[in-house]
């Protein structure tokens, strides 16, 4: 499945005004708010984070299946695709983010 049709599937971020990532100390390590162009990489962060926990191995190799044809685009581009490429460091380097929602006021 595409991308977009992938999102259509998941829950709605409509209330989140951002995901804050934090790393092992729980210093925030980047911040993916929900604006254009961000809104989709939110929305698949939330709902892995909601479903594993954190983002770990595991969400990160569901995120990737999930990111379709953007994970190709962002293995071929380094850099293209940040919050892809944070997922394959998450694999290739055993890390884990714990997560924390900024709610809308």
């Amino acid at each position: 499945m595409a991308f977009a049709d992938n999102l259509r599937q998941l829950p709605s971020v409509e209330h989140i005004a951002a995901l804050h990532l934090l790393d092992d100390s729980g210093n925030v390590v980047a911040t993916i708010p929900n604006q254009p162009g961000k809104v989709g990489s939110l929305t698949l962060y939330a709902a892995l984070a909601a479903k594993h926990g954190s983002i770990n191995e595991a969400a990160a190799r569901e995120g990737l299946e999930l990111f379709a044809e953007h994970t190709d685009d962002a293995r071929l581009h380094p850099g293209n695709h940040p919050n892809i490429d944070r997922l394959l460091d998450v694999i290739a380097n055993q890390t884990v983010y714990q997560t924390r929602v900024e709610l809308r006021d």
